[in-house]
């Protein structure tokens, strides 16, 4: 009977230690940089949107404002202005009306 509870014992220490040590397994490498981390990093270079090579944070910054500021103002014929207008003012009642 003594025998029957220590080999008992014996087997809830083994299964015991087994799942205890698969769950060490699931951690993170400690080499691992956590998201937390990353998610404050501060990010030093871009690609540029036109040629997609890498640029620092100052010809990423330039780029962006060179595209932002057009030479030209985009011409739109009155035709598509009106058609424009109307799919606004049709998207309007659509939301007011449920049918």
């Amino acid at each position: 009977m003594a025998s029957r509870k220590i080999q008992l014992s014996v087997l809830i220490i083994a299964i015991f230690t087994k799942i205890c040590s698969q769950t060490a397994l699931a951690l993170p490498p400690p080499e691992d940089i956590p998201e937390e981390v990353l998610r404050t990093e501060i990010i030093l270079e871009g690609r540029s949107p036109i040629t997609g090579k890498l640029l620092n944070a100052a010809e990423y910054a330039e780029i962006q404002a060179r595209l932002k500021t057009r030479q030209f103002a985009p011409q739109i014929s009155p035709d598509i202005q009106e058609l424009i207008f109307l799919l606004q003012v049709r998207k309007f009642f659509k939301s007011i009306t449920p049918f």
